[in-house]
């Protein structure tokens, strides 16, 4: 953080100096894109197919593409076909496996549809639905347990990044799931997603986005060492091609979660570019 920024409490985290090499070895970078509510129809499976096209030639990054519930069968079935190896992922999953919710969807269902990812905890919940750190916790137990591998999203409030909370808040949020996270043997992700940067152009700093995910990288380390070293976290903040090279060269970025810039191809190509060109040039994975 910059020396002008309020200075804040010290999270508990592991010594990120002492966490072994591998911290930054093995960790293929992941580029996912967050449809939000946008791409519903067969307007979604086209730019699936799109981004499959460019995806290919990039094997270095794993590519996710997250529409709308009401395309999920249809990405997943047009990708199937063409036999690509881009994953479809859920915006949101329920807790319960069946019975009278209306509205909701349970991991089983996303299964079936061909979703093998789950986002969790996306601060568009949080902040417009209610959603708690103990639904994103029993979210994760459901996820875990119905197949699904989750991409749990934590970030601060710009008023909380002012008041100096910023390692307060995601100290808190990421040790309500770290624990059950741990269980799905490294396959789980954490995007960073400060919530004053989504849609709004503003960008954490390369340096500051390093700085948290560091953080909780440490946070991570609390619950087992080896978890920690597995596990990717993402930067999500109104990711763009002329911003990526910066975030995604840092030693604890390994990829984004993608808002806005995911709803056309051309753009998230040149992300999904960046990440494997970053590879090629040795960046350890």
């Amino acid at each position: 953080m910059s020396e002008s920024e309020t200075h804040e409490p010290e999270a508990k985290t592991a010594p990120i100096d002492e966490l072994p090499a591998a911290v930054v070895q093995g960790r293929r970078p992941m580029i996912a894109g967050n449809w939000k509510m946008n791409a519903g129809g067969t307007d979604g499976c086209d730019l699936a197919l799109a981004i499959a096209r460019i995806a290919a030639d990039h094997d270095e990054t794993e590519v996710v593409v997250a529409p709308p519930y009401t395309a999920i069968a249809a990405v997943a079935n047009e990708l199937y076909n063409k036999k690509s190896d881009v994953a479809v992922a859920a915006q949101n999953v329920f807790y319960e496996e069946s019975g009278a919710f209306t509205g909701e969807v349970s991991p089983s269902m996303l299964r079936i549809a061909g979703a093998t990812w789950a986002i969790i905890g996306h601060s568009e919940r949080r902040q417009l639905f209610g959603e708690t750190d103990e639904n994103v916790l029993k979210k994760v137990v459901a996820a875990n347990a119905g197949g699904l591998k989750c991409i749990v999203c934590v970030g601060e409030t710009l008023d909380q990044r002012e008041a100096g909370q910023t390692l307060q808040v995601i100290e808190r949020q990421v040790s309500a799931f770290a624990a059950e996270l741990a269980k799905s043997g490294g396959d789980g992700v954490v995007a960073y997603e400060p919530v004053w940067a989504i849609g709004t152009g503003k960008v954490a700093s390369p340096e500051d986005a390093q700085e948290i995910h560091a953080a909780i990288r440490g946070m991570l380390a609390l619950v087992d060492g080896e978890f920690a070293e597995q596990t990717r976290i993402l930067y999500g903040g109104s990711v763009k091609a002329n911003n990526a090279e910066g975030l995604l060269s840092q030693k604890d970025i390994d990829g984004a979660l993608v808002g806005g810039a995911a709803l056309e191809a051309d753009g998230f190509g040149k992300i999904i570019a960046m990440a494997a060109k970053l590879v090629r040039q040795g960046k350890p994975q």
